[in-house]
């Protein structure tokens, strides 16, 4: 049986709450999908997500991502952004620096073996991907990995028109953070659009 399941950053308690205002803030007149939550559908930083098969345990995964990277007790990262993406995405765009890489790659080794390759969505329309995304998508059935790797929290999604005029009046509507933190690392089940729907496990960044 195949399980669509993510590994993602997750807010600190104030960010988060932060994030949820943010998404109803600037969507104005217009609701964005799915609709963040403190205790649903949680604001996150996806490090990679996809179908896995049975053989993954969540748990033991996250334990030994966490284990092989040395990460602060906390992960600040500066905000470029509110930006789109096709199609219809809102993105709240944040820095990318080399430590992310890291993690996803140390995400990448552990999970890979677990991947249920058979489930990419071969029919999948990517022409409006880069050919990075291209090439990430076709290599591990996920849009943003390596050198397409695009750090972002999702603030949901929208008709093509509305999405982009969302991203357009925001600067106008709301005042967005400088800086995020996050404190925490998440293996989740992807609910609507991607979204963290579900935590099956979590661990602290720095344990130590």
């Amino acid at each position: 049986m195949t399980s669509w399941l993510g590994v993602a950053l997750l807010p600190s308690a104030d960010h988060m709450l932060s994030a949820v205002q943010l998404q109803e803030k600037i969507g104005g007149e217009h609701r964005l999908h799915p609709t963040l939550t403190v205790d649903g559908n949680l604001p996150h930083v996806t490090v990679f997500q996809g179908p896995f098969t049975d053989s993954l345990d969540p748990e033991a995964e996250l334990g030994k991502i966490g284990g092989s990277t040395r990460l602060p007790k906390e992960i600040r990262l500066a905000t470029v952004g509110v930006v789109y993406q096709p199609t219809g995405w809102v993105f709240l765009s944040l820095e990318n620096p080399p430590l992310l890489h890291r993690l996803q790659q140390a995400t990448l080794e552990a999970l890979e073996s677990h991947l249920d390759r058979e489930a990419f969505g071969t029919a999948k329309d990517t022409s409006h991907f880069s050919q990075s995304e291209r090439a990430s998508f076709a290599q591990y059935g996920y849009r943003y990995t390596g050198d397409a790797y695009a750090p972002h929290i999702t603030l949901g999604r929208a008709e093509e028109r509305i999405a982009q005029n969302v991203v357009r009046a925001a600067p106008g509507r709301t005042h967005v953070p400088a800086q995020w933190a996050f404190d925490r690392l998440s293996f989740y089940v992807m609910g609507e659009h991607g979204a963290h729907a579900q935590t099956l496990a979590e661990r602290a960044l720095d344990r130590t």
